[in-house]
């Protein structure tokens, strides 16, 4: 999907300013909505790439007039919904008016720091060789899927260079709507400046795109 939250090499949103000494969490709401999150995720209703998905889904406007943790809370709201876990008068009210939907999964105290540290890594074995090796100049594809992608707008139908092969992962496109994991190389693909915006592109500055195999084409 082309979301708002693709941003890269767009004009008008002014510079990215770091914060110092910024927080994990700004206010103790937006801690309750990433335990919430964490907690739901857990369940095994949905995974990784759907809850990102579901953020990115939510209409531009509001999309970008909300917090970092705003969007989480929107994103888990509609998955509650989706998944018939809640309904929006349920979550709007914060009371159940059916019995509990069972879920694969709770999550419980115990080993939960544990559990958490180890990570959920989406990496997998190698099933095929790999189609492109380090120096391949390769081509993104010009593609703009309904669904969720992880190639980013501004580098589709350009020409890049792979400087590295990274492994081979859970594919976001497919493993989002739970239609398979359907695990896949990773490669980073480096982009000249100039390939991307053209004149206006600093000379001499490289841009480093993950991008995988389904997203490339031999140039």
């Amino acid at each position: 999907m082309n979301g708002a939250q693709d941003l890269g090499g767009g004009q008008g949103f002014g510079p990215v300013v770091p914060e110092p000494d910024e927080p994990v969490f700004h206010a103790a709401w937006e801690r309750r909505v990433f335990a919430m999150a964490m907690a739901m995720g857990f369940t095994g209703a949905w995974n990784l790439d759907g809850s990102r998905a579901a953020r990115e889904s939510l209409p531009p406007a509001e999309y970008l007039a909300s917090s970092y943790y705003a969007i989480w809370l929107r994103a888990l709201e509609k998955q509650v919904a989706a998944t018939g876990l809640a309904t929006p008068a349920e979550m709007e009210s914060g009371k159940a008016a059916e019995p509990a939907k069972p879920v694969a999964r709770v999550l419980s105290r115990d080993g939960l720091e544990e559990r958490f540290r180890a990570g959920f890594p989406s990496s997998r074995a190698a099933e095929a060789p790999a189609r492109f090796a380090v120096g391949d100049a390769v081509l993104a594809r010009n593609m703009h899927p309904t669904g969720h992608t992880r190639l980013p707008r501004y580098v589709r139908g350009k020409r890049g260079r792979i400087v590295r092969v990274d492994g081979v992962f859970v594919l976001p496109d497919t493993n989002a709507s739970l239609a398979g994991e359907n695990p896949t190389w990773l490669y980073t693909v480096a982009f000249t400046a100039q390939e991307l915006w053209g004149e206006s592109g600093e000379a001499g500055s490289v841009v480093t795109v993950a991008a995988f195999e389904p997203y490339l084409d031999p140039a």
